[in-house]
């Protein structure tokens, strides 16, 4: 058997895929799977990390703002689309797969869109509750979409077949509980933690309240512990703090959390922001959390995750517009010293988790094939 995975541009669309291929690992030893990306997307390091072969074709994202530099590279992406077409064409003709899967991200759409034309079993896996564009380009060409969310079902009124399977999660994520994850990081007092992140790549303005509220944080004595990780935001923010005279620890502020399913499950409270795969962690850990979508994705798919946990009663959601350092310290203090309204949260995360997903969705795929 053979496997085409395509996606990228976030981990949100790959770490979905390298899950589902190591459910056709598990069941069929000896398959040969091939992922498909985009020439500069993070998707060539995970990917390869987690020991894949990837082929990457040109292709670019779409900009829905207006300015000259916008309109500019709009038209560079649209001069790609041919050559990246053929790329793709190219490497299905060669690795000759039994099925494609496309699993989110611009980089998705060349090999979707060229199984699809030579009637070749595809599908896509929709991990946010509003659809991307490219799911939304290609939902009436492939033969299933699967959606992580059943409130997104409503958005493929034209697609063949969708089925509800949640977004896989790594396993670690389901196994881990609190006083072991607590141990492994040395945390042998009764402070609660808080971790905070905005993703691998910074965030900017969010970095800069993220400043304040360390700054909160020190002034009131260190009420709990904490961890942020501030992606390349990593060279100015203990600058920052430095010149307000302070002092934290490498451990305190550091580049990434390389453990990620440990540090969320010590913790008592998670801050972040509102991509796929954070909401299906968030749910499988049970984990309280406030969530501060960025505004900065296509059709602002980050607020709709986050509207589904807090209308569920799983999350605080803050706009970014309405977001302080201030207010970020005092809705944990908030959280922190109520634990009867985290355990209810906690509850209500966990019931929104999807543990089969990617066993789900392998069984849908297979019934692709048969």
């Amino acid at each position: 058997m053979k496997v085409i995975f395509t996606c990228g541009g976030s981990a949100g669309h790959v770490n979905p895929a390298l899950a589902v291929a190591q459910q056709f690992e598990l069941h069929h030893p000896g398959c040969e799977i091939l992922f498909v990306g985009a020439e500069r997307g993070m998707e060539q390091r995970l990917v390869t990390q987690a020991g894949y072969s990837i082929e990457t074709v040109q292709v670019s994202t779409f900009e829905r703002s207006w300015s000259w530099k916008v309109l500019k590279h709009n038209v560079s992406s649209a001069l790609k689309l041919p050559v990246g077409q053929r790329e793709a064409s190219a490497v299905l003709k060669k690795f000759k797969p039994d099925l494609v899967v496309g699993t989110g991200g611009y980089a998705s759409y060349p090999a979707v869109h060229e199984a699809a034309r030579r009637h070749i079993p595809c599908a896509l896996h929709e991990s946010n509750a509003y659809p991307g564009l490219t799911t939304r380009a290609l939902a009436n060409q492939v033969d299933l979409v699967m959606v992580g969310f059943p409130e997104a079902a409503a958005y493929y009124k034209d697609a063949k077949k969708v089925a509800v399977t949640g977004t896989p999660v790594r396993s670690e994520f389901f196994f881990l509980n609190r006083e072991q994850a607590r141990l492994e990081l040395g945390l042998t007092d009764s402070q609660p933690l808080v971790i905070s992140f905005w993703g691998s790549q910074g965030a900017g303005h969010m970095s800069e309240r993220t400043v304040d509220l360390v700054e909160r944080w020190a002034a009131e004595g260190r009420r709990f512990h904490y961890i942020h990780a501030a992606g390349r935001d990593i060279d100015e923010m203990p600058g920052e703090l430095k010149k307000r005279g302070i002092q934290v620890s490498d451990s305190e502020i550091r580049p990434y959390i390389d453990n990620m399913p440990v540090v969320m499950a010590a913790a008592d409270l998670v801050i972040c922001r509102a991509g796929a795969s954070t909401i299906g962690e968030l749910t499988a850990l049970g984990k309280p959390a406030i969530l501060v979508p960025s505004p900065f994705v296509a059709a602002n798919h980050q607020y709709k995750n986050a509207k589904v946990l807090a209308d569920r009663g799983g999350a605080v959601l803050i706009e970014e517009k309405d977001c302080t350092g201030q207010g970020l310290y005092d809705a944990a203090m908030d959280l922190l010293a109520d634990g009867t309204r985290r355990a209810a949260m906690g509850k209500a995360l966990k019931e929104l988790a999807a543990p089969h997903a990617a066993q789900d969705i392998y069984k849908n795929l297979m019934a692709l094939l048969k």
